[in-house]
């Protein structure tokens, strides 16, 4: 019996074999999570220190927590992309015995990602958001009617990935009887 990678075309091997192209995509963003895991642990530094010195009053613990919160947001958004990108594009992770495997990555595909980055970038944008209005003083009004139409814009556009999402994977039902 002929083995399988045999009757694959030339072309196709090819072709096949340039998803690989995309592991160096993914270690980018490994990188790109060692430097907010930084940004993280500075961030932290001046909670600590402007609390203890009594240099940070309510409002500023607020904001710097609120950017913690921030960048956490944004390493899980990273985590997603890398983790659920390479398992969807690239390869099998082959994960399903390992006992810290994330729940989500057992059901993971290129739609399933869609809505969760949508849902993530609705997040994110809402800590902005929240930041900007318990900060208010410092924008002008132009600003803050701008940050909020985008955060709008990013819920219609989730709602939309995830209403399209549904629509595709809906079965077709044969109305001619």
């Amino acid at each position: 019996m002929e083995p399988t990678n045999a009757r694959i075309p030339f072309l196709a091997k090819i072709i096949f074999s340039s998803r690989w192209l995309q592991l160096p995509l993914y270690l980018g963003l490994i990188v790109a999570q060692v430097v907010y895991v930084y940004h993280f642990l500075i961030e932290l530094w001046h909670l600590v220190g402007g609390t203890a010195t009594h240099q940070l009053d309510e409002t500023g613990i607020m904001l710097i927590v609120l950017a913690l919160i921030d960048v956490v947001m944004i390493s899980n958004l990273l985590i997603m992309v890398t983790v659920g990108g390479y398992e969807t594009f690239v390869s099998r992770m082959r994960l399903d015995t390992h006992p810290d495997q994330p729940e989500w990555l057992d059901h993971v595909n290129a739609s399933v990602l869609k809505v969760k980055l949508a849902m993530a970038i609705i997040g994110i944008s809402s800590i902005h958001l929240l930041k900007t209005f318990i900060n208010a003083e410092q924008y002008d009004t132009k600003t803050i009617v701008a940050q909020a139409s985008i955060h709008v814009i990013f819920l219609f556009s989730a709602v939309a990935i995830a209403w399209c999402d549904r629509l595709i994977s809906q079965p077709v039902h044969n109305k001619a009887h």
